[in-house]
């Protein structure tokens, strides 16, 4: 009985050893299963890293997709994995990187907006503020009583006295015929009267005759606005023709400032547009007007448009040729996404903002993305395509990044925390040749730039190769990266 339970057992423990095995067995085949052809094997229970492709870390741009020997270099091809941000076109940048160069970000709002226009320009006078003084008849001028041009006048103020002889005869005519009076005589007093107001006299003229009996030949002529002698094409002693114009003289009420504005910034401008204005020869004082008339011609050498602006101008202070500088009023405030106006990269060709946010790994990853920007207000420039509000955008080292140079040959030191030419790598090998301007050598891993073992060329030391060194040697040596691309070493001793 005892034999038997015995025998009993030890069938039990092959069976039991046979299904371990046996289960064993499917759970590799299961694992093996599970591990697709393009995944890293999980570590400590990470999960599984997906593999992009395989490259040489020394032709970056040359991609593989299956491991293998790099055609380029004696070495294994390395694998890019998802999580690494491989052909994001961005960068991932440690902390103290980012302190080093003086990054700094900001946060995309949605906010107003009201486009503000700023352009400049010189006064000018109004032409539609104008009176022309002229002779009503022709005659002699006696007296000028205004004598240069830009002299200021005043409504009613004498400008000259002319003597006019064809009113004597017309005037005299008149007072014939009020003089010898009786019935029927009517009709020939008031076609007298006809006669001289065709010879040039006016109605307060006319009456001057009747109330004072007697001719008067000379008639003085005034300033019918208020402003400054334009023209002056009179002198005294001149004979002057009916209808000739001798006084030009302009308003100053109101002024003009021909304002050039961009000739983008054209939409945002409209006849009756609200501004304000001010002279550099008047600090401290603002004008206001608004927008007269929009110029329909663009100036081929500045690529403006000139808008019209009139300005009221109490006491005269604004006079033509003087430099002024025109804001014109909001249109109607729109919501929009906002980002401060100095993260925005402007290259003529394209528009760029630099995207921040945080990697898998932690560290603060940076991506040029172009967008479409519209109007420009208070520091802030709005983004119509390409950011959304509550994204982080770089606003100062972008340009850096932005450098499609810099990011080809700056991606992995950045990932490492370091710059070209800066940052030191350590190895440890055999050399294989010595030449004028390269040392081979057959290195170990390097793990700092995930580098295999291999056999490559670097750059000598400035110094030259030390005295001991020679093909066979085993070395230890330090290298950097210069910006040029190419390795080289700054230390080397002998380890054997």
């Amino acid at each position: 009985m005892r034999a038997r339970t015995l025998a009993a057992a030890l069938v039990a423990a092959v069976i039991v050893a046979a299904g371990g095995y046996g289960l064993y067995s499917i759970g590799m085949n299961a694992g093996m299963k599970m591990a697709a052809p393009g995944s890293a094997p999980a570590k400590n229970g990470a999960p599984e890293r997906k593999v992009l492709y395989w490259h040489d870390p020394m032709v970056p741009g040359q991609k593989f997709d299956k491991p293998g020997k790099s055609p380029f270099m004696d070495m294994q091809l390395v694998p890019v994995y998802a999580d690494e941000g491989a052909d994001t076109g961005g960068v991932s940048i440690s902390s103290r990187v980012q302190q080093n160069l003086g990054i700094r970000t900001a946060q995309a709002v949605r906010g107003d907006i009201a486009p503000v226009i700023e352009a400049v320009g010189s006064v000018a006078w109004n032409e539609r503020d104008v009176a022309v003084v002229q002779a009503r008849a022709s005659g002699f001028v006696e007296k000028l009583h205004v004598r240069a041009a830009l002299d200021p006048v005043h409504k009613g103020q004498a400008l000259a006295e002319v003597y006019v002889p064809d009113w004597v005869a017309a005037q005299e005519e008149y007072l014939g015929a009020r003089r010898i009076g009786g019935p029927g005589l009517d009709v020939l007093r008031e076609g007298a009267v006809q006669r001289m107001r065709l010879a040039g006299m006016d109605d307060a003229q006319i009456r001057l005759v009747e109330s004072t009996g007697k001719a008067h030949p000379r008639t003085t002529l005034v300033a019918p606005i208020d402003g400054v002698v334009g023209e002056l094409t009179v002198r005294e002693g001149m004979t002057v023709m009916a209808g000739a114009p001798l006084f030009r003289i302009n308003g100053l009420s109101t002024v003009w400032v021909n304002a050039e504005v961009p000739e983008s910034l054209a939409a945002h401008v409209r006849p009756g547009n609200a501004v304000e204005a001010r002279a550099a020869a008047l600090p401290g004082r603002t004008f206001k007007g608004k927008v007269s008339a929009i110029l329909p011609e663009v100036n081929p050498a500045t690529r403006t448009i000139k808008a019209r602006v009139e300005l009221a101008n109490p006491g005269a202070q604004l006079v033509p040729g003087m430099f002024a500088t025109v804001d014109f009023a909001a249109a109607a405030r729109r919501q929009a996404v906002l980002v401060p106006t100095e993260a925005v990269i402007q290259t003529g060709k394209r528009t760029v903002v630099v995207l921040a946010g945080e990697g898998e790994d932690g560290k603060q990853r940076l991506t040029p993305v172009d967008v479409e920007i519209g109007s420009e207000s208070g520091g802030k420039t709005e983004i119509r395509k390409g950011v959304e509000a509550g994204q982080k955008v770089v606003v100062s080292g972008q340009f850096l990044i932005d450098s499609e140079a810099s990011l080809k040959s700056t991606t992995t030191r950045f990932a490492e925390g370091g710059a070209a030419g800066t940052t030191a790598y350590s190895g440890t090998g055999k050399v294989e040749a010595i030449d004028k301007d390269s040392v081979t050598l057959s290195h170990g891993p390097i793990p700092a730039l995930k580098w295999g073992p291999m056999t490559m060329e670097f750059k000598p030391p400035k110094e030259g190769v030390p005295a001991g060194i020679a093909p066979g040697s085993n070395v230890a040596f330090d290298f950097v990266q210069t910006p040029q691309g190419e390795f080289a070493i700054t230390v080397m001793r002998k380890t054997n």
